[in-house]
């Protein structure tokens, strides 16, 4: 059933409640869209809604029910993501990145990958993104300087064209390192940001299974936040109509689907796979359909 509550959030001259499905995500998907409510209002487990469209989305069929009823119909169907689980804001992913910097007195560097990072195009392929990638090296134990270097770099160029964005974040990799680390160092680094366009490392690669086990740790999100993902990708390719969209992305996911393993580490694997496998096969129906 879809649930809404009395809007009495202020924000950008207007008030704001929220709109739930205690059912599943599909179901509120499906009602947004029916709504008009834009990608960009999902938040993990609801839509936000402003005042103006309190009464149009009685009229599609929400439900007003108190905010306390809202939150304890949400906790019993499962689908509340609590705050520890949710996508960062950009500034909290930006103080994250900048306080593990692994370059001490290069902070100028670190500024420059900041501002990469942080660039308007970016939807998912941002700050909130890099930090991720940092966290789920920590969930792998992964303390090695070049993997995590390698993550800094691995989108510091991203304008959305596969293999070309890898190779020329790798080719800045060179050009920034060269005189600061060792020339075995660099050329390591910019392998592994190369390998992040296959996410295929070859056996015995630890460095290359911990970073890219860290650039796909989102698959193996809990759903509401893998469902940020899948929007804020969308996002990145507005550009694009849905037909086109969708056969693209439905590529994407059948050759994530189709690594054995999908992760490469032992640690990633029991974390993310299980997850994974079922937000990629959900959204693929979701395509499909």
């Amino acid at each position: 059933m879809i649930l809404m509550d009395e809007p009495v959030w202020p924000a950008h001259g207007t008030v704001w409640g929220h709109v739930v499905s205690d059912a599943s995500l599909e179901e509120l998907h499906a009602f947004a869209r029916r709504a008009g409510l834009p990608a960009r209002a999902f938040d993990h487990d609801h839509y936000d809604y402003p005042l103006a469209r309190q009464r149009d989305l009685v009229v599609e069929g929400a439900a007003q029910v108190p905010s306390t009823e809202l939150v304890r119909r949400l906790v019993a169907s499962g689908l509340r993501v609590r705050p520890a689980h949710r996508t960062p804001s950009r500034a909290q992913a930006c103080d994250h990145v900048r306080a593990a910097w692994p370059l001490p007195r290069m902070d100028w560097l670190r500024e420059e990958l900041i501002g990469r990072w942080g660039e308007e195009h970016r939807r998912y392929h941002d700050l909130r993104h890099l930090a991720s990638c940092l966290l789920a090296l920590g969930a792998l134990g992964c303390t090695d300087r070049v993997v995590h270097l390698a993550a800094w770099f691995h989108d510091a160029v991203w304008h959305g064209d596969a293999g070309e964005d890898e190779e020329a974040s790798a080719v800045l990799a060179e050009q920034r390192l060269a005189g600061v680390l060792p020339a075995g160092e660099v050329a390591e680094v910019a392998r592994l940001v190369r390998l992040t366009s296959t996410h295929d490392p070859a056996p015995g690669d630890h460095r290359g299974a911990a970073l890219v086990d860290a650039d796909l740790a989102t698959l193996g999100a809990l759903p509401g936040r893998y469902h940020v993902y899948a929007r804020d990708i969308r996002l990145e390719f507005d550009h694009l109509d849905a037909d086109t969209f969708a056969g693209g992305r439905a590529q994407v996911l059948r050759r994530l689907l189709a690594l054995d393993p999908l992760y490469r580490t032992p640690t990633g694997d029991q974390l993310w796979a299980q997850q994974a496998k079922a937000n990629m096969e959900a959204e693929l129906a979701s395509l499909s359909g």
